[in-house]
């Protein structure tokens, strides 16, 4: 994995955290960094599986309109409506049955990252969850787009949660 990714001590306790979830340098708009859209899902760093897009469009899909994404020096499109996978539906899926997590970490192929804390998702409103999106506006998300994105619709800063391209989710 990047460099980026490397963990560090943190002023929060003395804890390890990644470089990402501090002040980082990140282009907007860099080229996909791949053609493939199969990422990783692991838990404490075991049992990973691998999860393809086909495997996405076997769970519940929802939608959730009115998104916006607020790129870091682009502006503001939308609004859209995404529609894809809850994160808590697909936490659901692979995680073993009543297995405790605290948080997740969303590592993008280009070395971007955020982490989603299990409150986040158990207080989510109904109609507002957080997505790994698939479609846009009723068509797929092309590559360049970020194919499989991370949508978290109570975001409205500069898209700093919005994860696209992603590689990896590492459940804690």
């Amino acid at each position: 994995m990047p460099g980026n990714r490397d963990s560090h001590s943190s002023s929060h306790g003395g804890t390890l955290e990644p470089e990402w979830l501090h002040g980082h340098a990140h282009e907007p708009n860099p080229d996909p960094p791949t053609e493939d859209s199969t990422f990783a899902l692991s838990f404490n760093g075991h049992a990973k599986w691998l999860v393809y897009l086909d495997d996405l469009n076997r769970l519940p899909q929802t939608q959730v309109p009115d998104c916006y994404i607020v790129s870091t020096g682009h502006g503001a499109s939308g609004p859209h409506t995404f529609a894809g996978v809850r994160l808590a539906d697909l936490l659901l899926e692979y995680l073993p049955d009543g297995m405790a997590w605290k948080h997740v970490d969303v590592l993008s192929a280009d070395g971007f990252g955020n982490r989603v804390f299990a409150k986040e998702v158990e207080n989510e409103s109904g109609d507002r969850p957080i997505l790994l999106a698939t479609k846009r506006d009723g068509k797929p998300i092309t590559r360049g787009e970020g194919l499989v994105r991370m949508i978290v619709p109570s975001e409205t800063d500069d898209a700093l949660r919005q994860v696209k391209w992603i590689e990896h989710l590492e459940v804690r």
